[in-house]
Formats: C-alpha cells, structure tokens, sequence
C-alpha cells in the first residue's frame, strides 16, 4: 500500500504554501489523492510523479510483468487525470513502444472501462488491474493493432516469440522497430 498524503494533510499544506490565498481543490483532486493514498501496487510496479508530488494529475505507472508471454519486460504508462475525475475517465497511453494487440504504436490502449465502460465508482486501481490484464490476457478480438491482433490468432508461437524477442533484444515486426524493454 502506498501512502503519499492524507486529504487533510495536502489541503493544509496547499493553504499554507498559498500564502492565504485560498486554494481550493477540485472534487476530482481530492478523490484522486483517495485513490493513490488507497492503491495496492503488486510486485515489479511503482509509481512516479514527473511534475513532483503536488502534482498529482499527471503520473507514470511502471509494470514489470513476471508472467505471461509480456513476463521480463518494463512498460511505462502515463495518467493524465482530468479535474472532472472520476466523472471522466483517465487519459492513459503507454510510453513503451510494445507489440500488443490492444495497444497502438502511438501508445493508446483499448481497454473498455477507458471508454464507454467507464463508471465513476472506478479507481486507478481498476485501471492498473485492466492494464495488468491486457498483458497476462491480450484480446486479439478488440484490437488496435491489427498486425499483433492477426499474428496472435494465426500464429501464437510466432506471435510469442515475436514478443520476446522485441522485450529482450528489440526487434523489427512488419517494418516497425520495438526497442528492448526488459526489466
């Protein structure tokens, strides 16, 4: 369990550091602190605030997967919270250039509940539980890269081997360079 800042505490800090200026957080700020004070990172993931721990609307995810074909491999994926949260859904990509068939080369992700599933009674947890998902189980059925999604439903021994071989080594797949992303 992580533990950054309680509510209260962040809120007195941010009084303070205004200069009695009156700083008023948004609902979606103070669910998201709930949230991340509440996440539940397994093994081989951490978390990161780029902008500092004040900020936390923007934030990286690191996933090491120990099982599955995406097992040995490193993938960071960047949040960008709206202040509407958790009315809006997260803006996630993956900054890791990976062959998957529910992730594009430009780092967007089909994952339902970041859609038309989305419901505000979801949490950043669901959201890293739906991306740890997307690597134990890719769904070729819903894909954005239909290259990955093809060669997986046709060839799953190649489809793997490709993985690996891009998360170890790096590799070219149908003209597209993966650089290596081991842990």
């Amino acid at each position: 369990m992580i533990k950054l800042f309680s509510v209260k505490e962040k809120q007195k800090q941010e009084a303070a550091s205004a200069n009695g200026k009156g700083v008023k957080q948004s609902a979606g700020e103070i669910r998201l602190q709930k949230d991340i004070s509440e996440l539940n990172l397994s093994k081989g993931m951490s978390i990161k605030f780029p902008e500092g721990k004040d900020k936390l609307l923007i934030f990286e995810i690191t996933m090491k997967p120990d099982e599955g074909i995406y097992r040995g491999g490193c993938f960071t994926f960047s949040f960008n919270i709206s202040t509407a949260y958790p009315h809006d859904a997260p803006k996630v990509k993956c900054k890791t250039k990976v062959f998957h068939p529910n992730i594009d080369l430009d780092g967007n992700i089909c994952l339902n509940i970041l859609r038309e599933d989305w419901k505000p009674v979801l949490s950043i947890n669901s959201v890293i539980y739906g991306l740890q998902f997307l690597f134990l189980d890719p769904n070729p059925d819903d894909p954005l890269n239909k290259e990955a999604a093809e060669m997986q439903t046709n060839s799953p021994r190649q489809f793997e081997a490709q993985v690996q071989a891009s998360i170890l080594r790096g590799c070219s797949i149908n003209g597209h360079y993966f650089p290596p992303c081991r842990a």
